[in-house]
């Protein structure tokens, strides 16, 4: 476990070397981003992070502003903020000029695409799992977590947890009503911006996006990958918005798959942020963007 000084904020970080023998130095690092309130790195650890340091990619995991064992200040919860948290925590890593593939579950999906649409000549590849991107899903999370504070305020749970010596679920539990009842979360969730078709189409590096078949976001990846240059969408079976959770070894080979392709196209030319050209990693990320499938493609 290690702490990062980033910002104004602590960071809790997990990097993990790649195992596979020596990655090649302008391989994009891949940065995994979880979700909201009750989520963390852990989430990442086993199912993907591990596999994919042994498959010759470097790894960075963190927990999220507020979440886990990351600073917990009173607000700073919009899209605009995490973006700068992630940038600002790869600079103190001293990996603000490598190129990056950001991995991303639910919300963290949301912000890997904030990430990518800010920053372009870093961002050279996108994996989304269960991204949401509609502002449907803004108004129903916002009545969850408005709900799910409610039901925390000045609750016993978290004590009674610990009585039955249930400490990780009692953990989870107090940092969930920290987060819902002590910060602007529930608030700058509320004011988020919703994405447009333009949004999608400026994308220029290699976007997978993958949903379960009967999760209410489904639809919202479809468009996704529609209308992105270079999107992919895989649909699971049988699944809902828990594909992180209950399709690891699916999931596994479709995230590795994706990766390796895109890594190999990104080398050599995106590699030039490395050297401190932005217009190197542009130029890469356009290139890994080439050698992806065309708009649209859809795998079963």
């Amino acid at each position: 476990m290690a702490f990062v000084h980033a910002g104004s904020l602590r960071f809790h970080v997990q990097r993990l070397p790649a195992t596979a023998g020596a990655a090649a130095p302008d391989r994009p690092v891949v940065v995994f981003l979880h979700g909201l309130v009750v989520d963390n790195l852990s989430s990442f650890y086993c199912p993907l992070a591990v596999p994919v340091a042994r498959s010759g990619h470097e790894v960075v995991l963190y927990d999220l502003r507020g979440h886990g064992r990351t600073d917990r200040p009173g607000s700073g919860y919009d899209s605009r903020s995490a973006v700068r948290d992630l940038f600002a925590l790869l600079g103190a890593l001293d990996l603000g000029r490598r190129p990056v593939h950001l991995v991303g579950n639910s919300y963290g999906g949301t912000l890997a695409l904030h990430a990518a649409l800010a920053r372009p000549d870093l961002v050279t590849g996108l994996t989304l799992l269960e991204p949401p991107l509609g502002g449907a899903w803004v108004e129903n999370m916002v009545d969850t977590l408005s709900a799910a504070a409610l039901s925390l305020e000045d609750s016993t749970v978290p004590t009674e947890l610990l009585t039955l010596r249930l400490r990780k679920a009692a953990n989870l539990t107090a940092i969930a009503d920290a987060l819902l009842n002590r910060t602007t979360l529930i608030d700058d969730i509320a004011a988020s911006r919703v994405f447009t078709a333009a949004d999608f189409a400026r994308l220029r590096c290699p976007v997978l996006v993958v949903c379960g078949e009967h999760s209410e976001l489904l639809s919202g990846g479809r468009e996704l990958a529609d209308r992105a240059p270079h999107g992919v969408l895989r649909i699971l079976p049988d699944l809902g918005h828990d594909v992180l959770k209950e399709s690891s070894g699916v999931l596994r080979e479709t995230v590795l798959a994706h990766l390796d392709a895109t890594a190999d196209a990104t080398a050599g030319t995106a590699g030039g942020a490395a050297g401190g050209s932005a217009g190197g990693a542009a130029g890469g990320s356009a290139t890994a963007a080439a050698a992806w499938p065309r708009v649209g493609a859809l795998v079963p």
